[in-house]
């Protein structure tokens, strides 16, 4: 039987059917019963739940002034920061569970001061991935094509985090929930393409050298049009749906939300989902 699992802040499909708008009546009534209805196919087991939990948020902890290396070097946040940090996501906020991108430097930190604090959260540890592909003619804000050396130089950067990914998912074994390989690497509108057949090869690697779940990130539309074969592969699949993007108000977001995953989950019956952002 399928099943699903969440990784979000703003939705557990559990709980659907207790949720609605500022509506009343018989209005209320019904859509709350549509609700119920839509959801029925794609409630989770509380054994499926990543880390145990659905209550997660995703977590990079930069700061006003600090950022990730744009190319002339990195602002980090310091050891002091992070923990206050994930002291108030654990203790104050009660999430047990943060999504992570990468696997470089300020990733390490956080895993470290996990570690070196004991705190009770654990991590679905993201692994980066760079255009390998120009997608100029798909991408709105990417006016030029990349270079190919630039490519070149991406691919072999891939590998790097690649590695560094497996080593901390190794190192921190009893933190590290789940990896993720690549964040929305293939979807036709991103800065960072990434060949679907590339995806597949950097998850196999990455499932040899680990023991933990494997999954791929990507936008509920692609996963449903276009992710057949990278499913087969991974242990969950990770999607995103964000409802106000769409255009839809708070009234619509919940109902559409669901919509969006049993979209999915028509077109990948046999995977296991986690709804790794939402909003």
């Amino acid at each position: 039987m399928s099943r699903s699992i969440i990784l979000s802040t703003i939705i557990a499909l559990t709980l659907v059917a207790g949720v609605s708008g500022c509506q009343s009546g018989k209005k209320q009534q019904n859509k709350s019963a549509d609700n119920e209805k839509k959801s029925a196919s794609i409630q989770q087991n509380e054994e499926d739940l990543l880390a145990g939990t659905h209550r997660a948020v995703c977590y990079s902890g930069f700061r006003s002034g600090q950022h990730p290396d744009r190319g002339d070097g990195a602002v980090l946040p310091s050891d002091e920061e992070i923990l206050e940090d994930l002291q108030i996501i654990s203790q104050d906020s009660l999430f047990n569970l943060i999504r992570l991108y990468d696997s470089q430097h300020n990733s390490a930190s956080v895993l470290r001061i996990i570690d070196e604090h004991d705190l009770p959260i654990k991590v679905m540890l993201g692994i980066w991935l760079k255009a390998e592909l120009s997608n100029h003619e798909g991408c709105a804000w990417l006016n030029d094509p990349i270079p190919q050396e630039v490519l070149d130089q991406n691919n072999v950067d891939n590998q790097a985090e690649i590695q560094r990914g497996i080593n901390l998912a190794n190192q921190y074994a009893d933190i590290v929930a789940a990896v993720n390989v690549g964040n929305e690497a293939l979807v036709d509108w991103n800065d960072h393409l990434v060949e679907t057949d590339s995806v597949i090869a950097y998850c196999r690697k990455v499932k040899m050298a680990i023991d933990q779940p494997v999954t791929v990130a990507e936008n509920y539309e692609w996963w449903a049009a276009h992710g057949e074969k990278l499913a087969g592969e991974l242990d969950f699949i990770a999607i995103h749906i964000y409802p106000v993007w769409e255009g839809k108000d708070i009234d619509e977001g919940l109902s559409y939300s669901i919509e969006n995953v049993q979209k999915v989950r028509d077109a990948l019956p046999n995977s296991t989902i986690v709804i790794s952002e939402a909003g």
